[in-house]
């Protein structure tokens, strides 16, 4: 099995920054891509940010410019640099990883999240 252990959530006013990490641990063969999602209440789950194992990167559109995704391969952590946070930023941020333990097929993991909230 996997776990994905999120931390870095928190409270901050708008205009400030938070830099979440995500570890992942267990039985690791190699990691695909990793990526961070939020969900704020009321709300579905969207794409904020995702990070290919050759560091290839994409961004939902209203993050780009603000947010920055980066990865430790040897580390198997990804973070996410937050700046410019808008109250709207707003959500529960939950970490996701594709994962080969050695099979054939890849898994998909989540860690447990981490709320940010953004004071106006």
């Amino acid at each position: 099995q996997v776990q994905l252990v999120e931390s870095g959530g928190g409270l901050v006013q708008a205009g400030g920054s938070l830099r979440l990490s995500c570890a992942a641990s267990g039985r690791i063969f190699t990691i695909n891509t990793m990526g961070w999602y939020r969900q704020a209440p009321g709300k579905q789950r969207e794409l904020v940010a995702a990070i290919s194992s050759g560091g290839s990167t994409n961004y939902a559109d209203s993050v780009k410019g603000r947010f920055t995704i980066s990865r430790d391969n040897a580390k198997n952590t990804v973070y996410l640099q937050m700046n410019g946070l808008k109250p709207d930023d707003t959500a529960v941020y939950y970490c996701n990883a594709d994962v080969h333990s050695g099979g054939y097929t890849s898994s998909s993991y989540w860690g447990q999240g981490t709320q940010v909230t953004v004071s106006s």
